[in-house]
């Protein structure tokens, strides 16, 4: 099967709608960042989240934007402009953040960078539509009401698409899948510490497959 081409600056639901899951990656090491991705591409998830929790995760984005072009790079835990504008001039093609500003929502409009902004109560909802955004990252997922919750929001919020992340787990990922509000996961679990410092690149492809043939509406 041809794998669908994805744009150079997709919108955030087109993130959300490419796989079943995104991967929320945490590296130590940049020189583990080209092989995790092409592990990750070869088990079907090109989208992948590298988390500004490190001091090297700018340098990891750029590599893998430079050397895995089948990859679409992202970054996460962007809770700045400042975050934004570095995680795009690294070659970052979407950026995720734990919560909303208008600063954040507004630096990415102007960057023409796609934003998953954060959201965990119906008030941030209505903030981040205000500015025009409309797929959402779910965050903390579990610990604000899980599927409970986003079903409590389909009424309200039926023009919503969510990525429920935090909490989320390849257990329970089926839950929340099976939501209609729900476009994709968020989760660590693809990329395991210590898979990642053994280098042991077969068995994140493995799970990347597992993630890739999840069933969702």
């Amino acid at each position: 099967m041809a794998v669908k081409p994805v744009a150079a600056r997709p919108t955030a639901l087109e993130v959300m709608q490419d796989a079943p899951v995104i991967p929320v990656i945490v590296l130590q090491d940049a020189a583990q960042a080209v092989p995790l991705a092409r592990a990750l591409v070869a088990g079907g998830i090109r989208m992948l989240e590298v988390t500004l929790r490190t001091p090297v995760a700018l340098a990891c984005i750029e590599q893998i934007a430079k050397d895995v072009p089948e990859a679409v790079v992202g970054a996460g835990t962007v809770r700045s402009a400042a975050d934004a504008q570095a995680a795009a001039m690294a070659g970052a093609r979407f950026v995720v953040s734990p919560g909303y500003t208008r600063s954040v929502g507004k630096a990415c409009h102007e960057l023409g960078i796609a934003l998953l902004p954060g959201v965990a109560t119906g008030s941030e909802i209505m903030l981040a539509q205000e500015d025009g955004y409309t797929a959402l990252k779910f965050f903390p997922a579990m610990q604000s009401g899980g599927t409970g919750m986003l079903k409590a929001w389909q009424g309200p919020f039926n023009d919503v698409r969510f990525c429920p992340t935090g909490g989320v787990t390849a257990a329970n990922a089926g839950e929340f899948l099976a939501l209609a509000n729900v476009a994709c996961v968020g989760g660590s679990w693809l990329t395991p510490a210590d898979a990642v410092e053994k280098g042991d690149w077969e068995r994140i492809t493995q799970l990347a497959r597992g993630a890739a043939a999840l069933p969702r509406r």
